[in-house]
């Protein structure tokens, strides 16, 4: 089929490059010209394993390429997703601003009956303010659909999840829409469910709270085990093996951060307390996930009792593995407060360092993870890389002027971390 995206960030671009490697013909659209041209001379504005290949190899095929034009996509495309931002507001709500202008763009292009598909993540009721304004907008009475289609993806794992999908949500306000909606997926075979607009829109947003709840709930359960010198891995894994709860999410950190559950968690208090519904419970992980790096950073001062004037390496920025992304990233505020307490950084991360020093110029920022230690007074690990369990320990230890370890991610067994000499301080493992 004939597919257009308009928006090329993480949802658009992975979108895009994965409609096509499964063999649609698409064309990707952003108004930012320095973006699409950096896409159609085989840069990456973000980092996503697997993207870089997928995007090369669906452009040589001709099913894939990249245009500012929304006037040509909406032209050539039998169904047009919309997988532009939507930015938190400073309460908490929803800046719709770009939907909103995205569909009237939509409108004023529209010459043949079209699929309009929300792929961004919205507020409930979203879709029938899409289908006013193309119905205001357009400029004759051509048909169209509406339809939302809510992403699922995780960044860093974003190609995968796109390329097998646990379920495909698809709802509408008619049956029309539905038979092509099947066929854009069919090459995943994953499980499609056909709902209403608005409560496809909602299983984003519930979704997504659910899973912060799951995060912040076993933070909280790591303050018990802290308390009572109980394992929350332990507890984690006993809890995990329920299938009714499952194992995923469940890991004990500095918490959630990143541009999709702080946002949505919020968007969803906004929204209920909109239709008169306080959604409590999700109040309540909201400040347990504050809570948390409160914890994180008293752990450091209980220990090292100043930090002002002291160096402090830190291994991770990017707010998870296997991204760049900084936003709202835990590890980027860790830093940004103990800096605002006189402590002296340096810093390391496998690919988020261009991306933090936009927003956090003050840290020496260092090429390799085993020089981070070096001259130190102790060491902290923010964000799960992988790579971190590879660590020169023994090089670590050496480097740093105190063998003091602050593990904002349970990264490596506590008995071996004492047994090679290091004062090592994790999250709900033993008393703190």
């Amino acid at each position: 089929m004939n597919l257009t995206i308009i928006g090329t960030g993480y949802v658009g671009l992975v979108t895009g490059t994965c409609f096509a490697e499964a063999g649609h013909h698409v064309i990707c659209v952003d108004n930012d010209e320095a973006k699409v041209n950096l896409l159609k001379a085989g840069g990456m504005p973000i980092y996503e394993p697997g993207l870089p290949e997928l995007v090369e190899k669906n452009t040589a095929a001709g099913r894939l390429r990249f245009t500012s034009s929304t006037q040509e996509g909406v032209e050539g495309s039998d169904v047009v997703f919309i997988a532009v931002p939507t930015p938190p507001q400073p309460d908490g709500s929803v800046d719709l601003s770009f939907i909103e202008g995205v569909s009237r763009e939509i409108a004023s292009a529209m010459t043949a009956y079209k699929i309009v598909v929300d792929k961004s993540t919205v507020p409930v009721q979203t879709g029938e303010k899409v289908a006013e304004t193309i119905k205001r907008y357009r400029k004759t009475k051509v048909e169209f659909d509406v339809v939302s289609n809510p992403e699922f993806l995780r960044e860093g794992f974003a190609v995968e999840d796109f390329m097998k999908p646990d379920r495909v949500v698809i709802g509408v306000s008619s049956p029309r829409p539905v038979a092509a909606m099947k066929e854009v997926y069919a090459p995943y075979q994953a499980p499609v469910i056909v709902t209403d607009i608005n409560s496809a829109e909602l299983i984003k947003h519930a979704s997504n709270s659910f899973l912060a709840l799951k995060i912040s709930y076993i933070n909280a359960i790591s303050v018990i085990c802290e308390k009572s010198g109980a394992n929350v891995q332990e507890v984690a894994n006993g809890m995990g093996m329920d299938a009714r709860i499952g194992r995923e999410f469940l890991d004990a950190s500095l918490g959630f951060g990143g541009s999709c559950f702080p946002k949505d968690l919020s968007a969803f208090i906004r929204i209920s307390e909109s239709m008169g519904c306080r959604f409590g419970l999700l109040e309540e992980v909201q400040r347990i996930n504050a809570a948390q790096m409160d914890r994180f950073l008293k752990k450091i001062h209980d220990t090292l009792w100043v930090v002002k004037g002291k160096t402090l390496g830190v291994l991770g920025l990017a707010f998870k593995q296997n991204t760049d992304d900084v936003r709202m990233s835990p590890a980027i505020e860790l830093c940004q407060r103990l800096l605002k307490e006189g402590a002296r950084l340096r810093v390391y991360d496998p690919q988020a360092m261009e991306k933090a020093r936009a927003v956090l110029p003050e840290p020496q920022y260092v090429s390799d993870m085993n020089d981070v230690a070096e001259g130190c007074d102790a060491l902290i690990i923010a964000t799960e890389w992988p790579q971190f369990k590879r660590l020169d320990l023994e090089r670590a230890r050496k480097c740093l002027s105190h063998p003091i370890i602050f593990d904002g991610r349970n990264m490596f067994d506590t008995e071996e971390m004492e047994r090679l000499g290091f004062l090592y301080k994790s999250i709900g493992r033993g008393k703190a």
